[in-house]
């Protein structure tokens, strides 16, 4: 038995150590369990909550299979035994099928109680503060937000006061894309020709990622953007130095539907004057169709154009 385990042992545990590298090396991108925001967060306890429930059934199913293969193993004393006919057990067949049924409630009911309450305003310190709006439209392949009340528009680049609700409004020009902010909360689609809300709050001033989760194509992977939290006095700040950016031409703005990624740019007025893409799905293929512009294309005549053309980033990080 010790010569057993001698050979064994060193596999297990270089195997063992090989796990752990990589199973701690993906902590650190796990952003969904490190919450920034009360959304967020209730999406984590909820993830931790359906964890700790699978863990112990496993543990249950391997402590029982463990004592299954201890008791019924053959032995020199047991070697003629026949296990006596069973035509079934009542007792078992309703073990079997009622703990199921609890485990599913158990879960469906928190797991229902947070949809609901994910579709509403989240809880501030301040109940006096009233959402701050932000349109999202996803283009293939960038961002862009459009705050109506502030007159603002950004591109691959979102600012948001600290301990204030957010609502915002998701549309697509294109492609279905899902929006999605790990540290704030989880993803909620952006569709052409329909608007979605979506609820979210940071708690913390800091730097979060964003991104496109829906595959939408080659460049889907760099559609992402940067979020930057700041305190009241700072995003009021923001503002009123985004304000005196150049405004915001339906020219260039025609020159972001094109297919690419783009880099962050801030501009002193909103393309909800011109185009609204919940309304108006076929807009950027008109523009497209106007400029000649196709996916194809678009990388070898109109890159390096567009970059010419779509102005510089205001306060860029």
């Amino acid at each position: 038995m010790v010569n057993l385990l001698g050979k064994y042992l060193k596999p297990i545990i270089l195997f063992g150590a090989l796990m752990s590298v990589f199973l701690l090396g993906g902590c650190s991108q796990m952003a969904v369990l490190d919450p920034k925001g009360p959304v967020a967060a209730q999406q984590r306890d909820l993830i931790m909550l359906s964890i700790v429930f699978m863990l112990f059934i496993i543990a249950v199913v391997f402590v029982l299979f463990v004592l299954i293969i201890i008791k019924y193993r053959e032995r020199p004393t047991n070697m003629g035994y026949e296990p006596p006919e069973m035509e079934g057990s009542k007792f078992l067949e309703i073990v079997w099928t009622v703990i199921p049924i609890i485990i599913v409630i158990a879960l469906s009911i928190p797991t229902v109680q947070a949809i609901y309450s994910l579709e509403e305003i989240p809880e501030s310190e301040h109940a006096d503060k009233k959402p701050l709006v932000v349109y999202a439209t996803s283009v293939d392949w960038k961002w862009i937000f459009s705050y109506p009340e502030e007159d603002i528009e950004t591109v691959n680049q979102l600012y948001i006061p600290e301990d204030r609700p957010l609502e915002f409004r998701l549309t697509s020009a294109d492609t279905m894309a899902s929006f999605w902010i790990p540290q704030l909360g989880g993803q909620k689609y952006a569709m052409s020709e329909m608007e979605m809300k979506l609820y979210l709050q940071s708690d913390e001033p800091g730097v979060y990622e964003g991104r496109n989760a829906n595959f939408t194509g080659e460049g889907f992977t760099k559609q992402r953007f940067k979020v930057y939290s700041q305190t009241e006095e700072d995003f009021a700040a923001w503002v009123k130095k985004s304000q005196s950016a150049p405004e915001l031409k339906e020219e260039q703005y025609e020159k972001l539907m094109f297919p690419g990624d783009a880099k962050p740019m801030t501009f002193s007025s909103t393309h909800l004057g011109f185009v609204d893409h919940a309304k108006d799905p076929e807009y950027a293929i008109r523009v497209r169709e106007k400029y000649g512009v196709t996916y194809q294309e678009h990388h070898s005549k109109t890159e390096e154009k567009e970059k010419n053309d779509t102005g510089e980033e205001l306060g860029s990080k």
